[in-house]
């Protein structure tokens, strides 16, 4: 449908709905009861919610196995654990938090709020939605389950060749994480384009690019970098899998190759791997912060356009890894003066935050504690990063434990209190009750003092020269009262998190019910109920602001958003696709039905993966035409899509 199309089709648009149309939408979009529904569902935000619930699971693990080890660093010459279960612990922690838990957790907030926050129905494709979460699933039951048999990585989450080739390290743990981490980049490069699909063709009529929602911004742009990012790591993982059961010769240092080529390849996907892991979560504080402080978030386009930048400016800086390796002065200079370069947007998203808190009126509720606990963290990790980009304070200070603390605050810090002040702020539009304030105060607390006396001391035992990677240290160093502290205090910090988990559970079926927009707040996923209906909006609403609930007392001009009005789209499962630019109505479009094949060809390819370990070609051919069939009759055409909506009755 051309938008001339749409504007002279009044019989699309309703003014005012009644319950019948609600209970039509209802049986369209509702997944079925029962063990066959479970499995077989692509409503988003059941799926939104089974990505956070499954990352959770792995960051309980990963903290589990780090406070293990740090029972073992607690004192001098402990013997707790042996090198090698020291090296297996530190790399299955290390591998767990940074790609199951950190990426994984956002990109659930984004698959639950993303098609409410745009005003749609679903995301641009559902059954590739829900095929991305159990691929991601499955992938980490795969490295888990080489945990289990005893094949456990030890490399580290970097795997540095030639430690990681076969002839330094022969069993299999190596290759389990290999593979699933190809498993998991399969999942990550198609969840991105799902996004970046729905953000710039499924808005609400009206929102154009410059009252896109700030969270969107921060997802559209870590998708877009992945698209081009993911491909690197998954090629070295892959390379580096032929090294070890095939013979060839990438990472060995035979003929042309060398050890190096794995840090480039892995470090070009690894430093804007750390953005995707907190440009996310920067732009859910940019979300939810005005919210807190009754006012918009000042310097909108600044921040959307330092957004952008920073992930721009993220891919010239990888080789701030590699500044110790030997490389040429020219190229030191290059990426050093791009790793300072990059404080300058960082530095744009703190002033907005700070101004907003400056110029509104903070309600003090836990999610804004979260929040500006989030903004103090930023600055010590934005701190200590900005030292690190210095070619020779980081000769000083690489592999040692200041660099440690470091990425603690940066891919930890960063990422869990925003992820906390988003659980406080959309748990009430999840389940429908609100989290306990009294605990949840005592779970920011715990969190932020655990944190801070866990991982700040980091900096200085680097500064004294404790190197990292290292299982146990000797008497008399300066570091046993600091490693102390850091073990107290990341027990603490998991103390806190433990009362988050009671908080949901107590909450969850005894919490005070939350209403529509317990918050007041301005954002389209605050006008659904809570938790929002399968089809979410009964009309897709047409937007006039970056606040459409707020424009009453913000006194906008009287051309204001309509949210109970708009096209009702009832003729089966059907969104609106808009232009990219201005969001314009195009088109409208059949979305698919409920299905099995996500998670059936989830099941063959991660079969195909499996094959790969020894390697068992049988295996791998298999499950691979059982993978293939299983897409074919995915993509088969079924019925016509219809591309124009029928007048409603």
């Amino acid at each position: 449908m051309t938008v001339t199309e749409y504007e002279r089709a009044p019989e699309i648009v309703a003014e005012g709905y009644d319950s019948a149309t609600a209970a039509g939408l209802k049986a369209l979009w509702e997944t079925e009861p029962g063990i066959k529904g479970w499995f077989s569902t692509v409503d988003h935000k059941e799926i939104g919610i089974r990505y956070i619930v499954t990352a959770f699971a792995f960051l309980v693990a990963g903290g589990i196995e780090a406070l293990i080890f740090r029972l073992q660093l607690a004192g001098p010459e402990l013997h707790l654990l042996g090198p090698e279960q020291y090296n297996q612990l530190f790399t299955m922690h290390g591998v767990t938090m940074i790609l199951w838990y950190a990426f994984p957790v956002l990109t659930g907030f984004s698959v639950f709020l993303q098609p409410l926050l745009l005003g749609t129905r679903d995301m641009a494709f559902p059954r590739l939605n829900a095929f991305t979460y159990w691929v991601f699933l499955f992938s980490g039951i795969f490295l888990y389950v080489g945990f289990a048999l005893g094949s456990v990585p030890n490399a580290g989450w970097f795997n540095y060749t030639p430690l990681a080739s076969r002839p330094f390290n022969s069993g299999f743990g190596i290759d389990f994480y290999a593979l699933a981490n190809i498993l998991l980049g399969i999942s990550t490069t198609l969840g991105s384009i799902n996004f970046v699909v729905t953000i710039l063709r499924e808005r609400a009529p009206g929102m154009s690019i410059n009252r896109l929602p700030i969270m969107s911004w921060g997802t559209l742009t870590i998708s877009v970098g992945l698209i081009f990012s993911m491909p690197s790591v998954s090629l070295a993982f892959f390379f580096l899998w032929m090294d070890r059961r095939i013979g060839t010769h990438f990472f060995d240092g035979s003929g042309e190759t060398q050890p190096l080529l794995w840090q480039h390849l892995f470090w070009i996907w690894g430093h804007p791997w750390v953005y995707a892991i907190v440009l996310p979560a920067i732009s859910m504080i940019s979300q939810i912060l005005p919210v807190s402080c009754r006012r918009p978030l000042v310097g909108y386009t600044a921040l959307a356009l330092a957004t952008v930048m920073t992930m721009v400016l993220g891919f010239g800086v990888w080789v701030h890894h590699m500044f110790a390796t030997g490389l040429s002065s020219m190229a030191l200079a290059f990426f050093g003066a791009v790793s300072i370069l990059i404080v300058i947007p960082s530095a744009v998203s703190f002033f907005g935050w700070i101004a907003t808190i400056w110029t509104g009126r903070p309600v003090l509720n836990t999610s804004f504690l979260f929040c500006a606990g989030f903004i103090i963290v930023f600055v010590i990790g934005g701190v200590s990063g900005f030292m690190t980009g210095s070619v020779p304070v980081d000769w000083q200070l690489t592999d040692t434990y200041f660099v440690v603390g470091h990425i603690h605050y940066v891919l930890i810090g960063w990422n869990l209190f925003a992820v906390m002040a988003g659980i406080y702020h959309w748990f009430p539009k999840m389940t429908g009750r609100l989290l306990d304030e009294r605990i949840g105060r005592w779970n920011f607390w715990l969190m932020f003092i655990g944190f801070n006396v866990g991982f700040f001391p980091m900096h200085i035992s680097g500064l004294l020269g404790m190197p990292r990677r290292v299982y146990t240290y000797p008497e008399g160093m300066g570091w046993d009262t600091l490693n102390l502290i850091t073990t107290v205090g990341s027990y603490v910090f998991a103390i806190g998190f433990l009362l988050l988990i009671v908080n949901v559970v107590v909450s969850r079926r005894r919490g005070a019910i939350a209403g529509p927009n317990p918050w007041d707040a301005d954002s389209l996923e605050w006008s659904t109920p809570s938790p929002p209906p399968p089809y979410n909006f009964v009309v897709i609403p047409a937007v006039a602001s970056r606040s459409p609930l707020w424009e009453e007392r913000l006194q906008a001009p009287e051309n204001r958003s309509s949210i109970g009005e708009g096209m009702v789209l009832d003729h089966g499962k059907e969104i609106a696709a808009t232009s990219a630019i201005d969001a314009q109505p195009e088109v409208i479009l059949k979305m698919p039905e409920d299905s099995i094949l996500p998670l059936l060809t989830a099941l063959a390819l991660t079969g195909v993966f499996a094959g790969g370990l020894g390697p068992m070609w049988w295996l791998v051919a298999a499950s691979a035409v059982i993978a293939l069939a299983l897409t074919c009759v995915w993509l088969w055409p079924r019925d016509r899509l219809a591309q124009t909506a029928r007048p409603h009755p």
